[in-house]
Formats: structure tokens, sequence, C-alpha cells
């Protein structure tokens, strides 16, 4: 099993779209995947399908009340995957992590016992470093960074860099960067391509090829309730998010050849 955090804190980079799509492009290449929403805001669970409204336990019970992950995960058998939901109770959460034990390990511990159930596990983070965002770090194998090719983009990078060298030099040495998905790209502008180029120099081997484009049709499927690549799958967006796919395991494989 591979868990990997897609964060990034800044908001409306495409973590979310990302995090759905992605996830259900594993899926639909046979892949047993669970999709953890770690965000208050609920959007990726609302992304797959299920009303937040009718939720029998969410991410908040899984990390607070320590309920077991069989009992939590909800079965998306038009996706074929599962999802730990999540809604505004995981706001919660946060004042609650503070007074307990091994605060930051319990999403990790949750998580074992998917070890066996899983082939990925896939965590939409909350757009801000808080202790949501530290928990899917510390049970976390890689990150996968979201990011729009802007002027401001470069230096939240920096910052969320920061946060896992010490993530990785305390709590989880094994963390590393998945990779940097660049999203929201439109080749005409030239901030873009420069950012783009800097990205490149900075991160070299890092920054996937595949990039994701401001396409309509991925923001319009969330209100359908189906990620983007079941909503319009010949999109420009769903496309790109399938090539993801495909870049991402070829990838697992050339890493696992290394090691």
């Amino acid at each position: 099993m591979k868990v990997i955090a897609v964060a990034n804190q800044k908001g409306g980079v495409g973590k979310t779209t990302t995090s759905v799509n992605l996830s259900a492009a594993l899926a639909a290449m046979e892949k047993r995947v669970l999709l953890v929403d770690l965000d208050p805001q609920g959007n990726a669970t609302v992304s797959v399908g299920l009303q937040k409204g009718d939720l029998q336990a969410t991410a908040f019970e899984l990390l607070v009340e320590q309920q077991p992950l069989a009992e939590v995960a909800m079965q998306l058998e038009n996706l074929e995957m599962d999802c730990v939901p999540a809604d505004g109770d995981l706001t919660a959460a946060e004042v609650a992590l503070l007074s307990v034990e091994d605060r930051e390990q319990r999403l990790k511990q949750a998580l074992q016992a998917g070890k066996f159930l899983y082939d990925f596990v896939i965590i939409d983070c909350p757009p801000s470093l808080n202790m949501l965002t530290l928990n899917a770090l510390v049970a976390a194998d890689s990150v996968l960074i979201t990011m729009q090719c802007e002027y401001f983009a470069l230096e939240g990078l920096s910052a969320l860099m920061e946060t896992i060298n010490t993530v990785s030099q305390t709590v989880n040495p094994p963390l590393k960067i998945e990779g940097i998905l660049r999203t929201l790209y439109d080749p005409r502008n030239a901030l873009t391509n420069e950012v783009s180029e800097q990205l490149h120099q900075h991160f070299e081997g890092l920054v996937y090829r595949t990039v994701i484009p401001r396409n309509v049709r991925l923001a319009e499927a969330p209100s359908h309730g189906v990620p983007g690549i079941v909503y319009d799958r010949l999109s420009r967006g769903s496309t790109a998010y399938m090539a993801l796919a495909g870049e991402f395991m070829r990838r697992q494989e050339q890493n696992k050849e290394r090691s």
C-alpha cells in the first residue's frame, strides 16, 4: 500500500480535482484505491457523489474517536473505489486532536488496517498547514504537490518544501516528494511558461510531464457528483488526468526497479 498526500497550502490550485480524478483514474486501471477527504469543506466527498448530510461517519470519527477504517470507509460502487468522507465536523477535529497523545500519528495508525486492502491511498489535504495536513504528511509515503504556474506559487512551494523537510527530519523520515503537477495550465501565458521553466530547473525529475489545462468540464463535474473523467471522459481535462495516471504508474514501476 502506498499513501500519497495531495498538498499545497494555497487554495484553488486543483488539489481536490487532482485527488478525485487521479483516484478514479487509478481505480479504472483496476488498482484498489482509497480516497481520504481531510478537508472540512468536504469537496472531494461531494465530487464522488456522497451527500454531506447523509454521512454516518467521517474522517472525524476515524481520527478523533478512532473508529475502525472499515466502519468509516464507504464503497463507491460506480467508481470501484472507497472513500473516507469529510464534512464540517472535521473543523472540530483540529481542536480535539490538540489534547490527545500521538495526535499527529492518528491517521497513520488508522490506515494500518488498510495495508492489504488497498494499492493506493490518496489523501486530499486542506489548504493550510494545520494538524490535519500534518496527520496526512506523517501517514504518507510521498507528497504530490499541485500548483498553478503563477507569481506567488513558488513562494508557497518553498514554504511547503520546508514543512515536508521538517516532517521528514522528525516524525516521518521516509517522506519524499512524489511529483509536482502543474494545474490550470495555460501555455499561451508568458508567466506560466517562465514559472514552468523555473520548476524544471529547481526540481529536476520531479515535475510531471503531464499538465492539467483549465477546463470547464472538470469544473462542472463536482456539481453532478462524479469525477471529471466520468462526467466527460473525452474532455481535455479528463484526458490529461488519464495521462497523469499513466505517468504516475510508470514512475511507480521505475521506483520499484531502482529499489
